[in-house]
């Protein structure tokens, strides 16, 4: 016995499972987020005894140090002070001229020997060549603005390994900064800050997504006909 499925059914099938696949793709958080997402310092088990004193022993009080990051988990504001330029220039000119004759004298046996009118006990070469090339390139980037990340690990040299990111959302688009590098202890001032220029192997990134990323973005055809593959 043959079955038949409607046609619409298998539609409206297809596009219940499309639906499906692209909310569950949604739901999946975005890889940049989860690479640059804070450490969370270890929790101390609360051992307090009541002892009848105001000093406990089960909370840190730091009197003779300043309260800067240190441990991991612990925060600390970078400045974004990134600026730089790089230009270059090159020209070249090159000229070269070859120039040779070849004559025997203008008679034979008394008589000139003519071809034509022309002299053939005579001959010259004349060659030259001339080169003109210049090029030129620049480019300039520069960041400003602060972003708070936290200190993901401690090495056994004092030095952080620090990372934070920060979304914005505005309208229909987010803009995002993420940031991440090592940090020397002696480098972060006392207002718990540290400049990005002391930020050792930094990987910073600043971009944004959505709509208006989407409209500032050339298309597939575009980009395949701009790249090396094309053989137009």
């Amino acid at each position: 016995m043959n079955h038949f499925v409607p046609r619409n059914l298998v539609i409206h099938s297809m596009v219940a499972a499309w639906l499906v696949s692209a909310m569950s793709a949604c739901a999946v958080m975005d890889p940049a987020v989860t690479e640059y997402m804070p450490v969370m310092p270890e929790e101390i088990p609360d051992t307090r005894v009541t002892n009848g004193s105001l000093f406990s022993t089960n909370h840190e009080i730091s009197l003779f140090e300043n309260q800067i990051a240190r441990r991991v988990g612990d925060v600390l504001t970078i400045h974004l002070v990134e600026s730089t330029t790089a230009s270059k220039k090159s020209s070249t000119n090159t000229a070269k001229a070859t120039n040779a004759s070849l004559g025997a004298g203008t008679t034979a046996l008394g008589a000139p020997i003519t071809v034509n009118g022309n002299n053939v006990l005579s001959a010259g070469i004349k060659d030259s060549s001339d080169f003109a090339g210049s090029g030129s390139s620049a480019q300039s980037n520069s960041l400003a603005g602060d972003i708070t990340v936290t200190i993901a690990k401690r090495y056994s040299n004092g030095n952080l390994l620090v990372r934070g990111q920060k979304w914005i959302t505005i309208n229909q688009g987010r803009e995002f900064v993420t940031i991440q590098g090592f940090v020397r202890q002696s480098d972060i001032q006392s207002d718990n800050t540290v400049e990005s220029t002391r930020v050792a192997d930094a990987t910073i990134a600043y971009g944004g997504k959505g709509t208006l990323a989407d409209a500032n973005a050339k298309g597939w055809l575009g980009r395949f006909f701009d790249s090396p593959l094309t053989p137009f």
